[in-house]
């Protein structure tokens, strides 16, 4: 896999993380209820909406992404985005960190090494 597409990934990893802590903080400002007034109100709040946009580009540059980088290659390395949930989720909304979500994170980081490693052969 090319450093470009590599970066490509890693963008829209980003991105998608992104959206959920938008959505996530968006969530926290809100009471959510189960009727089509109040769905339609949250789904038009300024962090929601924007976590929507976000995920609609996402999807659109991932696109992109599968048409130049197998599936098998990208879908892995797009995982980091839970390694970067766990730390952003403690950094951002103060969520507890123990030492079992670190050693899941870094077990997640070797699993997608090992995949980025290995040799693409058909």
């Amino acid at each position: 896999m090319s450093l470009v597409n590599f970066v490509l990934i890693l963008l829209n990893t980003f991105i998608l993380v992104t959206g959920q802590f938008l959505w996530k903080y968006g969530m926290m400002k809100t009471t959510f209820k189960l009727d089509p007034l109040s769905i339609i109100k949250i789904l038009f709040s300024p962090f929601i909406f924007s976590g929507l946009v976000m995920y609609g580009f996402a999807t659109i540059l991932w696109l992109f992404i599968l048409s130049r980088v197998p599936l098998s290659i990208a879908y892995p390395v797009q995982s980091i985005a839970y390694v970067l949930a766990v730390f952003g989720a403690y950094f951002i909304f103060n969520e507890p960190l123990s030492p079992t979500k670190i050693i899941g994170a870094i077990l997640i980081i070797l699993g997608v090494s090992l995949i980025g490693l290995s040799p693409n052969t058909q």
